[in-house]
């Protein structure tokens, strides 16, 4: 029922509206109002990103602001093309708007779920610009927050643009919540019948002098040992200084824990988890 008379009522606001003639220099203007918008949110995005790199450790700060910028200029767009297009009072500017907004959600309703989704992401913020994110199975460093899609560039520097709507239907983790420093994780495996102690020490010892951990009351670390049939999981927690660092940080101390694990006599497992933990596979070692 609600559908059926959208059309009508669109019909009699609109008719009530004093529309302004549309001729060649209106569609000029509102072309012109639309490539400076798409100029000046790129200028804003770009120059914005380039002074958050100088600053460094405050960069996520500098960032987050991206995202509104882009949505105040666009903001800013729409009114004028609107005024452009008809001059109404207050009273019809607000019938319109909200029967307009009715009229996008019903034809272009992925669209709009995207623009809203882009809303929630910048007042909410479940990520911002610079976050390490997995969105759904999807993971890597937020690169951009547009109105439409959110760009997310992948360890394999892959660049994968995600519907801004999925933050509604996806599951959305964010490593870092807007930090620069990030807790890394990183497993290790040891034969059941190796010294878990001293495995464990020789962790610590990689993880603690690793030029890339930073250790604080607010940034802590741990080691923990977990027994399995097959295999000891000695797991390692610690905060690495730089987000862009992590794959250093997880391959630094791993290399070193290895190496000593080596030259002490600690033995590997024959087997040891898979990624997923529902199989096994041969240890490489």
């Amino acid at each position: 029922m609600a559908v059926s008379l959208l059309p009508n009522v669109t019909a009699d606001v609109t008719a009530e509206l004093p529309l302004k003639t549309l001729d060649a220099n209106v569609v000029l203007y509102i072309i012109f109002v639309i490539v400076l918008a798409y100029v000046l949110s790129y200028l804003l995005s770009f120059i914005l990103v380039r002074v958050s790199e100088w600053i460094g450790w405050y960069r996520t700060s500098v960032t987050m602001i991206i995202p509104l910028l882009k949505l105040l200029v666009y903001a800013v767009a729409l009114y004028y093309i609107t005024i452009a297009l008809i001059e109404p009072s207050l009273t019809q500017m607000i019938a319109f708007s909200g029967l307009f907004g009715a009229a996008i959600g019903f034809g272009m309703k992925d669209l709009f779920a995207d623009i809203v989704g882009g809303i929630v992401i910048i007042i909410e913020k479940p990520y911002q610009i610079g976050d390490k994110v997995t969105i759904g199975d999807k993971y890597g460093e937020v690169k951009d927050i547009g109105i439409r899609a959110t760009r997310i560039q992948t360890p394999a520097d892959e660049l994968v643009s995600v519907p801004n709507f999925s933050i509604f239907s996806l599951p959305v983790t964010s490593g870092n919540a807007g930090d620069l420093a990030m807790m890394i994780v990183i497993d290790l495996f040891i034969h059941p019948d190796s010294d878990a102690d001293k495995a464990m020490k020789i962790v610590k010892e990689a993880l603690v002098t690793s030029k890339y951990v930073i250790i604080s009351k607010k940034y802590p670390f741990t080691v923990l040992l977990e027994d399995f049939p097959f295999y000891k999981r000695v797991r390692a927690k610690g905060y690495v200084n730089d987000l862009r660092l992590e794959f250093e940080f997880k391959s630094e101390v791993t290399r070193r824990a290895l190496a000593e694990f080596q030259r002490v006599g600690i033995r590997l497992p024959a087997f040891v988890p898979l990624s997923d933990g529902t199989n096994v596979q041969p240890s490489v070692h």
